[in-house]
């Protein structure tokens, strides 16, 4: 960068993932292997099987996901001081491979399973934005999405051979839910083992600095009200200076509010049809799959035509599969419906809000600034399951679920209105 001026590589050059992004990717392959093994059977061992009520279940489901919220802003924070990206998001996978042994000793008690979910959550909310910003420092700016697109559909490719392995391991051993816990712990430590031979330290992305090598941050141009500020002190919370960051916080607290989490989803789906018990840890795999397609293309999509547009459709094609739960259709079509449109709405919006964000945080801050949209949008999920659970149990699925689609519409109004119609360094070309 000369003068201010961003330079840009050759496009030949910038459609090209780099291999950093390639790696984490794997190393998320490997760790949603041993994730979803446990995850694809736990919603039907708890409530089938263990008896849990909604309430219940709502109440577990946000307590793990407040506990990834809970370290998510320390976990981003302390690897943002010093460039200790490395080092803080290994210490999360860590601790999650670690957690599939609580499972082994656990005998079943409710107790001992919670807290042992816990601990996976505490290690994914630890790793996540690290990981992220390590995309962000390796990826050029123009390319976030193509980038976040790829790493998320190989992580997703491990969340569909996850289940899988679980459902094999199931049957070969006559429902020994232990031999899924070790196996997946063992899985979960070769992910940990491929982080530290594979993954870099702290780096910077082609486009984001002088030829020469400058790990540096580009300086927005002058005189542009939306880009992040130029100094690196005052800690991560100096990004809420920035109106267009405040205003993507703002958004996924609000989504995050009225998003009810997948496991409601596959229950509502498992109680309309009334199949087999069997058969449920499969349903993740059809929006898992639909996830794998389309996340790279949703990528593309966003750095092209603008980032905003496919996180707002994205959350439209969750409002769509809550209405197809309420609407009288048959029910294979409400079971490939929702699970094709929770596929699209994963597709383009969870990689797609991180490259959204990227652009507005200045250099020295991507890890503690991405780590405060995650923790919103976390805790506002928190809310939402136990409110949900709550509504479920007092007022029946049906008036839980008409609730749930008023309030997201609702968001979904708030967000169109609210985010920002372009990046500081990426303008973008449309906004719906």
């Amino acid at each position: 960068m000369e003068g201010g001026v961003l330079e840009v590589p050759p496009s030949g050059a910038r459609r090209r993932v780099p291999g950093t992004v390639l790696a984490l990717g794997a190393v998320s392959l490997v760790t949603d292997v041993s994730s979803e093994m446990v995850t694809a059977v736990l919603p039907l061992y708890l409530v089938l099987g263990l008896g849990l009520s909604p309430l219940q279940f709502g109440l577990l489901d946000g307590l793990s996901t407040g506990a990834t919220a809970l370290v998510r802003l320390l976990g981003g924070a302390t690897a943002d001081r010093g460039g200790r990206h490395k080092q803080i998001a290994g210490l999360g996978y860590a601790l999650s491979a670690c957690s599939r042994l609580g499972l082994l000793l656990a005998g079943g008690a409710t107790g001992p399973i919670a807290s042992s979910i816990v601990a996976d959550r505490l290690g994914k909310g630890v790793r996540t934005a690290p990981r992220d910003a390590l995309i962000t420092l390796h990826s050029p700016p123009e390319d976030l999405g193509r980038a976040f697109g790829t790493h998320r559909a190989m992580d997703t490719t491990g969340a569909l051979l996850g289940p899988l392995a679980a459902v094999a391991l199931l049957w070969a051993t006559t429902e020994a839910y232990e031999a899924v816990f070790a196996v997946s712990f063992c899985v979960g430590a070769f992910g940990v083992l491929l982080w530290v031979l594979l993954v870099p330290g702290r780096g910077s992305a082609p486009g984001r600095g002088k030829r020469s090598g400058s790990s540096r941050g580009p300086v927005p141009a002058p005189g542009n009200p939306s880009a992040p500020p130029r100094t690196r002190g005052g800690g991560f919370l100096a990004a809420l200076r920035t109106p267009a960051y405040r205003r993507i916080v703002l958004c996924a607290g609000l989504l995050g509010a009225a998003t009810i989490g997948d496991a409601f989803l596959y229950l509502l789906l498992q109680r309309r049809l009334a199949f087999d018990a069997t058969w449920f840890p499969f349903l993740p795999l059809g929006a898992a799959a639909v996830y794998l397609l389309l996340a790279v293309p949703a990528g593309r999509l966003a750095d092209r035509a603008g980032r905003r547009g496919p996180f707002l459709y994205g959350h439209g094609a969750l409002l769509l599969a809550y209405g197809l739960l309420l609407a009288p259709v048959p029910d294979t079509a409400a079971l490939v419906g929702v699970l094709v449109l929770l596929g699209v709405f994963y597709a383009a919006t969870d990689g797609v809000l991180m490259a959204l964000t990227g652009p507005f945080l200045a250099e020295g801050r991507q890890a503690g600034g991405l780590a405060l949209v995650q923790t919103v949008q976390a805790l506002a999920r928190v809310g939402a399951a136990v409110a949900f659970g709550a509504l479920w149990t007092a007022s029946g699925q049906e008036t839980a679920l008409v609730a749930a689609l008023v309030a997201l519409a609702a968001a979904l109004c708030c967000a169109a209105r609210l985010l920002p119609t372009g990046s500081p360094r990426t303008p973008e070309r449309t906004a719906p």
